[in-house]
Parts: structure tokens; sequence; C-alpha cells
């Protein structure tokens, strides 16, 4: 028999890549990656039985984990720190030199989006759907649309200043 904790420690197992990469995208240094994670671990455990299987358990994940990020990010900004997205780890096989800076461009204007706006990059990157950014931001699809629409424009005028 499988004890809701059994399932709870494998699920996060099974999810962790959603976790870390939230965390590391709304933590700035080691020591508060690992109290956001145990944050956001914490606020998973308590919602856990509350999850109904109404949408995906990555979506539910990757919604719990945000909120408590922005959670985060507001305790922290009143001790005035910056957020930093240089510890991303792209996965991905750099060929091309320029190929290679262009991503770290992009990355650098990406840092400099409001909390918000940097959550729904980050799920666009992932290649999430419109629809399953929505149910994660809790915005509407057509909301979401707008607001990828909006930030792809800023940030093309951010590149090419």
């Amino acid at each position: 028999m499988t004890t809701k904790e059994s399932k709870f420690t494998q699920l996060i197992k099974d999810n962790e890549g959603i976790i870390y990469k939230i965390v590391m995208t709304y933590a700035d240094n080691r020591e508060d990656q690992m109290d956001l994670y145990q944050d956001v671990v914490l606020q998973l455990w308590k919602g856990y039985d509350s999850f109904k299987g109404d949408s995906k358990i990555s979506t539910w994940m990757y919604r719990v984990a945000l909120n408590t990020s922005f959670s985060f990010i507001r305790k922290e900004k009143r001790k005035v720190k910056s957020i930093a997205l240089d510890h991303i780890h792209l996965v991905y096989e750099v060929k091309d030199q320029l190929l290679e800076e262009r991503v770290r461009e992009l990355y650098a204007q990406i840092k400099q989006l409001n909390d918000i706006e940097k959550g729904i990059m980050l799920l666009l990157l992932e290649g999430k759907k419109y629809e399953e950014i929505a149910n994660i931001t809790g915005f509407s699809k057509t909301a979401i649309s707008t607001r990828i629409s909006r930030i792809k424009e800023k940030l093309k005028k951010q590149l090419v200043n």
C-alpha cells in the first residue's frame, strides 16, 4: 500500500524540474533558491489534498510554484534585492556562437521584465501552449495572448536598441 507521503514524494521527484526552473528564475543566490524550493514544496504539500485533478498535475504545480515565487519576491523586494536569471542553465547544444550570444541577450532582456512577464515568458519558452499558461497563471487565454504579444514587442524594442 502506498502512503500519501510516498505518493507526494514521488510526485516531487518526477516533477522537480518544474520547481527548479522556477526557483532558479526567481531566486538570486543558492541560499534563497533552497529556501524558495522548500517553500514551494511546502505549499504543494499543503495543497496536495485539495488537488482535484481538474487540470494536469504539472499545471497545478506550476501555478503553486509561481504563486509561491511571487510571494517570495514580494518579501525579497522589502529587502531591496534584485532578481537574476543568471543561474538558469539553458539546455541546448552550442553550435553557433551568434546563436549563443542572441540567447544570452534574450535572457538578459527577460531578466528586466516584471515578475508576471518573466513567469509567462518562462512558460512560453518551456513550450507551454497559451491555454496551459492561462490555466497556470489564472489569466484568460485572451489575456495571455495579449500579454505575450506585448512582451514580444517590448523585447523586440529592447533587443534593437
